[in-house]
């Protein structure tokens, strides 16, 4: 053995560079390495160390002061949906971390990747009820991905590295990570920040099974009627142009959920409109008509389905999702794919055929043209001088063009919206489709306007919904998010008034809400803003709210007992949809 391989084997291991920081200060550097560019938070007593670090990184960072916890993380989701990246909220113990409790059930449900820090008491009095201690973990357990409690400033690094990655892999989803005032004020080695790409026993991405593509396009290689519905799976695996690629190729027709609205252009010649409840009528219909039925990304939602003993029951089903739990759930699947729709969808696209498929596609033509002389005219035209939701729908997508993001709350209007909203490119839908939040719009649409901030982000929001976050108007008069804010205001909770129509003899029980002015309220905020109740009004008012530089409020008074169609009643098959 010569002299340099006795070196070799008794050099000293490079020793690791440590800085002496306070667990604090390694919050904020984790999130620098995590490339966060804003946060969304509410400061308090037990996350205080945090906020007092943050004060030196004003340069680094963007923080909103937001004006409720609720609304921190409604608009951490926003910036999520339209960015593609992490949401970040904070907040404090006890009210503040509850506080997020909504905003993490609405992400986990829509997958939408958040990580939310909470400051906690110190670690020697948890379980002592202390002032504003929660037992945020065991709360939080059941909405988040994953959640956990540091008690020593040296977990911070290898936690939030985690943290992140958890949150945007495999089907992404809120993480909230608790950390006690002992351990954000603990002076500590930081070692440096790594990030994070594997955790032993989480799988996120697995490994496709070739087998059962080839199934898959067996299957739809011998279809005579092949029908495609789709989710937000296509959106969040970056895969809208492989999805493209395979409708195309096999000139499959193809459906969207709302959580999927947007994957591929309002106008593409196959898409053949919106699934569910207030969907479209032939997408419905045809579900139980189709004998191939080739579902991505999506879970088989209940407002999808209808009634599971009557769904799909003369089709073979193929289902292509990366997390596993949603296989076999809801429905029985012939074959399953699971896998990463940007890996499954080019390995499957290559193996079907091209095809032409016109008697079948023509079938969806007829029942869209039943439903256009039916519903969507007379919704877009109506008779009378009392304004539509449709009708204003109609026309900002003239003054749009496609282009805006649309962030909807939930009711009437987001049905409407989701129904007759045109989009041009993905991630321009942003709503709460599984929890169905009221309250989701306005926080939504500021974080959405952050993450996409050349675009313009219009929240159509009912009078109902926007009372219960209205607060965030502070948020916007403090930083300026140039969101255009639309109040569709028919002076009642319309969908649950629509419902004790139909379903309760018109017995309309607590559901007649009144408003404030607000104009004087938007004012007050310094946003600008105006009400119409006059058809002829409607384009030149939409036109200066879009002009308008800087956020504004537009009101405008539409037919109270006005319903939205079409509609699968509770308990019914998708094809017992009503057009009326």
């Amino acid at each position: 053995m010569n002299t340099l391989e006795i070196q070799k084997e008794t050099a000293p291991a490079p020793t690791k560079t440590t800085t002496t920081m306070s667990g604090s200060k390694a919050v904020i550097e984790c999130l620098l390495a995590e490339n966060t560019e804003i946060i969304f938070g509410y400061p308090g007593g037990a996350i205080m160390p945090i906020y007092d670090a943050l004060y030196d990184y004003k340069e680094k960072v963007e923080h909103i002061l937001v004006r409720h916890e609720q609304g921190g993380i409604h608009a951490a989701q926003g910036y999520a949906r339209t960015s593609g990246r992490v949401g970040v909220a904070f907040a404090t113990s006890g009210p503040g971390a509850t506080n997020l409790v909504t905003g993490l059930a609405d992400a986990q449900i829509d997958s939408t990747p958040v990580v939310c820090i909470t400051g906690q008491v110190f670690a020697h009095l948890l379980g002592t009820d202390a002032f504003q201690e929660t037992d945020v973990i065991n709360i939080t357990a059941p909405v988040t991905k994953w959640n956990y409690q540091i008690t020593d400033a040296n977990e911070i690094p290898s936690v939030l590295a985690k943290a992140f990655y958890i949150a945007a892999s495999g089907r992404p989803g809120p993480v909230l990570i608790d950390i006690t005032k002992n351990a954000q004020i603990q002076q500590f080695e930081f070692p440096g920040y790594e990030k994070c790409n594997h955790v032993r026993s989480y799988r996120p991405k697995p490994i496709v099974r070739k087998e059962y593509v080839e199934e898959a396009a067996a299957l739809i290689n011998n279809a005579q009627k092949p029908f495609v519905i789709f989710g937000q799976g296509v959106i969040l695996g970056k895969a809208e142009k492989e999805f493209a690629a395979f409708i195309e190729k096999g000139n499959l027709p193809a459906a969207w959920t709302i959580m999927g609205e947007s994957a591929i252009p309002s106008d593409h010649p196959l898409g053949v409109g919106m699934l569910g409840m207030h969907g479209n009528y032939g997408p419905n219909v045809l579900t139980n008509e189709c004998d191939v039925l080739i579902a991505i990304g999506m879970r088989f939602d209940d407002r999808v389905t209808g009634r599971l003993d009557k769904y799909a029951k003369q089709a073979q089903i193929i289902h292509m999702d990366i997390d596993p739990a949603e296989i076999d759930k809801n429905v029985k699947t012939t074959v399953a794919v699971w896998g990463d729709c940007k890996e499954t969808l080019p390995m499957l696209t290559a193996l079907i055929e091209q095809k032409d498929n016109a008697a079948w596609l023509n079938k969806f033509k007829e029942y869209t043209a039943e439903e256009e002389k039916e519903c969507i005219q007379p919704e877009m035209h109506p008779e009378g001088d009392v304004m539509s939701m449709a009708e204003v729908m109609n026309a900002l997508n003239e003054l749009t063009n496609g282009d805006a993001v649309i962030v909807t709350d939930v009711g009437q209007h987001q049905m409407v919206a989701c129904r007759y909203a045109k989009f041009n490119q993905s991630r321009s839908n942003v709503t709460s489709g599984g929890l169905g939040t009221m309250g989701f719009g306005l926080p939504a649409a500021i974080g959405a306007k952050y993450g996409a901030p050349d675009r313009t982000v219009v929240a159509i929001i009912g009078d109902g919904g926007f009372q219960m976050t209205l607060q965030e108007l502070g948020t916007i008069m403090q930083f300026g998010a140039a969101v255009k804010i639309l109040i569709l205001n028919n002076e009642f909770l319309g969908m649950v008034r629509q419902w004790q129509q139909l379903f309760h003899d018109k017995r309309y029980s607590f559901v007649n809400i009144t408003s404030p002015d607000y104009i004087m309220l938007a004012k007050s905020y310094g946003i600008e803003g105006r009400k119409i109740d006059q058809r002829e009004d409607l384009k030149s008012a939409l036109k200066a709210m879009l002009d308008h530089d800087g956020s504004y409020l537009l009101e405008v008074m539409v037919g109270k007992e006005n319903n939205v169609f079409p509609m699968v009643p509770q308990g019914c098959s998708v094809s017992e949809i009503r057009l009326k």
